[in-house]
């Protein structure tokens, strides 16, 4: 395929490793603005359920997506993931070279290996090589192996610091990563920009619930994300479990929205306590399904636990419930609690019961979930503004390849 000078000089690629694209929203945010800005843009990512297409073109951007031979728990199964991945992302990168070219490589972790991929590139092919930091990789490190010493530990911290080192702008999805970045990564200052994850108005607002998603149910609340060990969705069905069990009650209904690593475990758990008829699993899902899902809701939940890794995350749930005037129930998180600005209830501890009965305590109080709801909804209309990152997106790249 042919490509003008122009397109050389302006072509980004983003990488991501641990969610198929359009899925993975922010991802999806970034790779439309950047080439609604003229730029050149090609990603790289895992094929997923709904998401088999090796290679297309949606809205401009051209999508190369690459399989996975397995997916991933144990120490052993992230190193197959992480080396199979690898291998198919550098060969995609030859073949987006070839055909669209690009001067820039846009690394998302985890895993924070990529950066082998950007240093071919950079000194064979002197490509620009930009991190934007989604997880932090040895707390996530500690909480899923339950260690923060040892090899294992080590080797992520190192990673980490080789990530940095290379690249030539990193991008925080908060002011405790751009700290993180500054910090720990040795970053300059002025190479650290702050890229929020918050969805675009434009696209993301309440529609129209679906009767048939409630079903026979009083209540619906439900989940949306990644399902992985680090993400607490066994969480919320030992928590369905109590409500529907312990507390007798049989009209509340879950919907789980995402895919992952946990997905096959989360199903045989919800039959072992036996809630399958109250708790339904979805798959992956975007667009105008996404919205009808979750504005059927009567409220959201963030199972994630507390531990060193929740704790500095900016959720992409947050900000999509308080969009669509959805309250919610989470655990005691900082950096959730200050993003949610009192539009959500905290469960008083890290259990499923507590989860469970904090749940129930807002499901049956219609006036405080309205008001939590018009809350988030009145935040997030005032603050959670696209518009803003997208220029801070914008303003990254047009520095980096001036």
């Amino acid at each position: 395929m042919s490509r003008s000078a122009a397109d050389r000089r302006h072509g980004i690629l983003i990488i991501v490793e641990n969610l198929p694209v359009p899925f993975d929203r922010r991802v999806w945010q970034e790779a439309t603005a950047l080439r609604e800005a003229g730029y050149n843009v090609s990603v790289i990512c895992p094929k997923g359920k709904g998401f088999d297409a090796s290679y297309e073109v949606l809205e401009g951007v051209h999508i190369y997506r690459h399989p996975l031979p397995l997916e991933a728990s144990g120490v052993f199964g992230y190193l197959a993931e992480y080396s199979a991945a690898l291998f198919w992302e550098f060969v995609l990168s030859i073949k987006v070279l070839r055909r669209q070219g690009f001067s820039a490589i846009h690394a998302c972790n985890p895993p924070d290996l990529i950066f082998l991929i950007g240093a071919v590139h950079k000194f064979l092919f002197r490509k620009k090589f930009v991190f934007d930091q989604h997880d932090v990789n040895p707390e996530l490190c500690a909480v899923k192996f339950g260690k923060s010493s040892g090899p294992l530990y080590q080797a992520m911290v190192l990673f980490e610091r080789l990530t940095f080192k290379l690249a030539d702008a990193t991008i925080a999805t908060n002011e405790t990563f751009r700290k993180i970045a500054i910090g720990r990564g040795k970053m300059p200052p002025e190479k650290v920009y702050i890229v929020k994850s918050y969805p675009n108005h434009d696209g993301f607002r309440p529609v129209a619930a679906d009767p048939a998603l409630r079903g026979k149910f009083r209540y619906l609340l439900g989940y949306v994300g990644i399902m992985g060990q680090q993400d607490g969705v066994d969480t919320l069905i030992r928590a369905m479990g109590h409500i529907v069990h312990a507390m007798g009650r049989k009209d509340v209904g879950c919907i789980i929205v995402g895919d992952g690593t946990e997905i096959e475990n989360l199903k045989a758990l919800s039959a072992e306590l036996n809630v399958g008829e109250n708790v339904h699993f979805t798959g992956f899902l975007t667009g105008h399904k996404l919205l009808t899902h979750l504005s059927s809701l009567d409220i959201g939940v963030i199972p994630d636990p507390p531990n060193e890794f929740n704790d500095k995350l900016s959720m992409n749930k947050v900000f999509e419930y308080m969009m669509l005037g959805k309250p919610f129930v989470q655990f005691d998180l900082a950096q959730a609690r200050f993003e949610a600005g009192g539009a959500g209830v905290v469960a008083k501890q890290p259990t499923p019961e507590s989860l469970a009965e904090a749940m129930v305590d807002l499901l049956e109080d219609e006036p405080l979930r309205r008001r939590l709801g018009a809350k988030g909804a009145a935040k997030a209309a005032k603050e959670f503004r696209w518009e803003n990152e997208k220029t801070s997106l914008l303003k990254l790249y047009g520095e980096l390849l001036a």
